[in-house]
């Protein structure tokens, strides 16, 4: 679409046709206790908001944040703002203070909705909607009444997304209407049925895995259970309390989820029938752990970056079973390749994508935008991938995560899976640290599993038997947990600065 077409605001959910007393979402870390909203509620709710914004004087385009934890008001201040023609900009609390100030001044933040536990992170100056605190807050800025949702331009911005920043400053990341639209009909389509399921989320609504999951949600009439944040003991006991049927996560939580065996075994966890993992490298260890805790479950593995949207890959065409790692082939209208040091084309390289919900490019950031698209309109995603016969997509590792040891490329996701199928692994990262000889070496962090003896020369002699010897992790560290950055992910900067610290050695001066 170009020109004068419109598109659909991604802000007008629960569509029409909703049944209104129909419950939408379960509200797990509201002040106390639980609290169910139906699909009418949620309705009124960003109703309300966008009225509220409008009159407040705001004017098509301006951008308003969202700095909260995973809430109801979260989900109604996200739709509302786009609803009424502005852009949402949720925004990670787990940022410091000043990387918060900075992605506020980035996007021209005009005004800011705020849990209680974070209000005092917003910059002097802002106008402030504090969601969960008392006196006039949320609730008492609401305006009711009737109200359609502004009909937005084909390339209209609907949201700014940041980055992690894990490699530098976060990056925000303009996404239209039309494409996450696109994105959400696609998911749908994928899947039958939605509207029977009960979703968790669990992971933050500043990042898009559980922005799509909330959309999913409301656009199929299905029910949500949103927690304020992860905790494994929570994770779980809202699965059974709740009786989850569709369950969201990244590997990471599920490792996590794994290592609490007593409440596993006293919870009734019979309710789940999909787990989709996703956005990190995912080990057939874990898949097996999931399909322990969750037997009657289907598990699978997407793929999908901020920049190009939730999904790209699907189910293979004849409908057949994918391979517990392979991330599906390309869905209608993804167009994806695989591309060399060269830039040839190639069956194993670094991923480059085109979806129609890719990003018009970095906010305020030209050169890093260049950096990142093709002449012809590809986004290079970064991520090596190979590809099978039957046209298959598995995921190899980060492109700037690898590392040279001895003259031999290593992906730390590779290592990775390998020792994570050693019976008394749960988890493990490896990074790299500087050596004189090799040039770099791998170093692994290993998380035991609950009630497993494990030395760190057991893990090296793992690695050793069941890997190329340039793989292996010259040093082993135990340790309880690993670091999480704000996604749910493997904090790896925190690790490599560790080991670094620990193990780095350079040439002598």
């Amino acid at each position: 679409m170009s020109g004068g077409a419109t598109a659909r605001n991604l802000g007008a959910l629960p569509p029409a046709g909703a049944d209104p007393d129909a419950l939408a979402l379960i509200d797990v870390g509201a002040g106390g206790g639980p609290r169910a909203w139906t699909h009418g509620a949620i309705d009124r709710a960003a109703r309300g908001v966008a009225r509220a914004l409008t009159a407040s004087g705001h004017r098509a385009g301006e951008r308003v944040a969202i700095l909260s934890a995973n809430r109801a008001e979260f989900v109604a201040a996200y739709l509302g703002t786009m609803r009424a023609g502005l852009v949402s900009v949720p925004v990670s609390y787990r940022f410091p203070p000043e990387t918060i100030e900075l992605i506020l001044k980035d996007a021209a933040v005009t005004r800011v909705f705020a849990d209680a536990d974070r209000r005092a992170a917003v910059p002097a100056g802002l106008p402030v909607v504090e969601i969960g605190g008392a006196g006039d807050g949320f609730d008492g800025f609401l305006e009711d009444g009737p109200g359609e949702p502004v009909r937005p331009t084909a390339e209209a911005i609907a949201m700014i997304l940041y980055t992690s920043g894990s490699t530098g400053r976060p990056k925000g990341v303009p996404l239209t209407h039309a494409g996450q639209w696109w994105a959400l009909d696609r998911r749908r389509a994928l899947t039958r049925d939605l509207g029977r399921h009960r979703f968790l989320a669990a992971a933050p609504l500043y990042h898009m895995n559980a922005l799509g999951v909330a959309k999913t949600a409301l656009a199929s009439h299905a029910s949500l259970v949103l927690l304020p944040q992860f905790s494994a003991r929570a994770y779980i006991e809202a699965i059974a309390r709740h009786r989850s049927t569709w369950l969201t996560a990244v590997p990471t939580m599920m490792a996590l989820v794994a290592q609490e065996p007593a409440l596993l075994g006293a919870s009734d966890l019979s309710s789940v029938e999909r787990v989709a993992l996703g956005s990190a490298p995912l080990t057939q260890a874990l898949v097996d752990r999931v399909r322990a805790i969750f037997p009657r479950a289907v598990v699978t593995n997407g793929y999908g970056t901020t920049e190009t949207g939730p999904l790209a890959f699907g189910p293979a065409p004849d409908g057949g079973p994918l391979p517990d790692l392979a991330l599906g082939v390309p869905i209608p209208d993804v167009e994806a390749r695989l591309v060399d040091g060269d830039g040839r084309a190639a069956p194993e390289g670094v991923l480059e994508l085109r979806t129609p919900a890719l990003t018009p490019g970095y906010l305020n950031l030209p050169a890093k935008t260049a950096e990142v698209m093709t002449a012809d309109g590809f986004y290079r995603t970064g991520d090596v991938m190979r590809r099978d016969a039957a046209g298959c997509y598995y995921f190899v590792g980060r492109a700037d995560d690898m590392f040279v040891c001895g003259g031999e490329n290593v992906y730390p996701a590779e290592v990775e899976t390998v020792l994570e199928r050693h019976p008394a692994v749960a988890q493990a990262c490896v990074v790299a640290v500087d050596d004189p000889v090799r040039g770099q070496k791998p170093v692994a962090f290993v998380v035991p599993r609950p009630g497993q003896a494990l030395t760190e020369e057991t893990v090296k002699a793992w690695a050793l038997r069941h890997a190329p010897a340039f793989q292996h992790p010259r040093h082993v560290e135990l340790v309880p947990a690993l670091p999480l950055a704000g996604t749910n992910k493997v904090d790896r900067r925190a690790l490599q600065e560790r080991a670094t610290a620990r193990w780095g050695e350079r040439e002598p001066a």
